[in-house]
C-alpha cells in the first residue's frame, strides 16, 4: 500500500474542516483515545497498532506514524495528566460513497482534561443497568473504533433516563458485548472471561493490554451468565479497570472482586 500525502492538523478553537470531509459526511474514518500520564501516552504502541489495523481494514493509505507521533508529543508537551484523542478521516473527495483516487488524509489531534470520577469508580465500583438499545452485527467493522458511533449516541441517550453509572449493552442475539464506552470482562471459578467481539463491539486498547497480563478467554456470554459471575469489571484506556458493584438487581462484593483480580494477576506473573 503506497504512502500518500497527509495533512496533519492540531485541533484548536479556530480549526476548520471542509464541509465535504468524508468523516463528517459518511463517518469515513476512525479514532483512538488515550490516557496521558506524566506527559507520556499510556499504551502508545497499542494505540498505534489500533490505528494501523483501521488503516488496513478500511482501505486507507498508510499513515506516517512517525509524523503523527511527533505531533502527538508536541500536543502533550504541556499535559502532565489528561486525555489524548486522535481522529483520522479520509478527507474530502470521491463521488458520493465512492473512494477518492488520491485521498488527503486528515489527522486531528486534541487533548482534554482527565475524567475525575473514574478514581471513585475504581474504589467504590460502578452501578450498571441493562441497555434497551442493542448492537447490530457487522463483522467487517467489528472490533474497530470507527467514526460511526450513532449506536453509542442512542445508548447514552437512553442511559440518561436511568439511575446508573453505565449500562451493559447486548447484541440482537442477546449476547453481552460491552458497556457504553468500555469493555467488560469477568471472573468465574478462577477463569477470566470476556465477550467475543467478532460481529460487533470495539476491541479496546486497555483490554488488549490486559491480554499480556491475564489469560482471557473470549467467548459468547449471555446476560444470565454474566450475572452469575464471581466478579465483573469494566475497562478502557481512560478508566483503567473498574469493578462492577451492581448490574440491575444483582450485587457484587467489591472487595471480593478486587481480591479475585489481584489473585489472577499474581497467578499469571508466576
Amino acid at each position: 500500500m503506497s504512502k500518500l500525502k497527509q495533512t496533519i492538523k492540531i485541533i484548536t478553537p479556530d480549526t476548520t474542516i471542509s464541509t465535504q470531509d468524508r468523516g463528517l459526511n459518511y463517518g469515513d474514518g476512525f479514532f483512538t483515545t488515550a490516557s496521558v500520564i506524566n506527559s507520556v501516552v499510556e499504551h502508545w504502541d497499542l494505540h498505534k497498532a489500533r490505528l494501523d489495523e483501521c488503516v488496513q481494514r478500511l482501505f486507507f493509505p498508510e499513515l506516517d506514524l512517525t509524523a503523527i507521533e511527533r505531533e502527538v508529543n508536541h500536543a502533550i508537551s504541556d499535559t502532565q495528566t489528561g486525555i489524548l484523542k486522535i481522529v483520522v478521516t479520509r478527507g474530502a473527495g470521491g463521488r458520493g460513497y465512492g473512494l477518492p483516487d488520491t485521498p488527503s488524509i486528515q489527522v486531528l489531534i486534541s487533548t482534554m482534561p482527565a475524567v475525575s470520577h473514574y478514581k471513585n469508580w475504581q474504589q467504590q465500583g460502578a452501578n450498571l443497568e441493562i441497555s434497551d438499545v442493542k448492537l447490530a452485527h457487522q463483522p467487517l467493522l467489528a472490533g474497530l473504533k470507527t467514526l460511526n458511533r450513532l449506536e453509542q449516541v442512542l445508548i447514552k441517550k437512553q442511559m440518561s433516563s436511568l439511575e446508573c453509572d453505565d449500562v451493559v449493552v447486548l447484541d440482537y442475539d442477546n449476547n453481552v458485548i460491552e458497556c457504553s464506552a468500555a469493555n467488560i470482562f469477568a471472573i468465574k471459578d478462577g477463569q477470566v472471561i470476556s465477550p467475543k467481539l467478532d460481529r460487533c463491539g470495539i476491541t479496546g486498547v486497555y483490554l488488549s493490554a490486559l491480554c499480556d497480563k491475564l489469560a482471557i478467554e473470549f467467548k459468547a456470554i449471555q446476560l444470565d451468565e454474566l450475572l452469575a459471575m464471581d466478579a465483573v469489571f469494566m475497562c478502557n484506556s481512560l478508566m483503567g479497570v473498574v469493578p462492577v458493584a451492581r448490574i440491575a438487581d444483582t450485587q457484587f462484593d467489591i472487595e471480593c472482586s478486587k481480591a479475585l483480580l489481584t489473585a489472577q494477576f499474581a497467578k499469571e506473573s508466576v
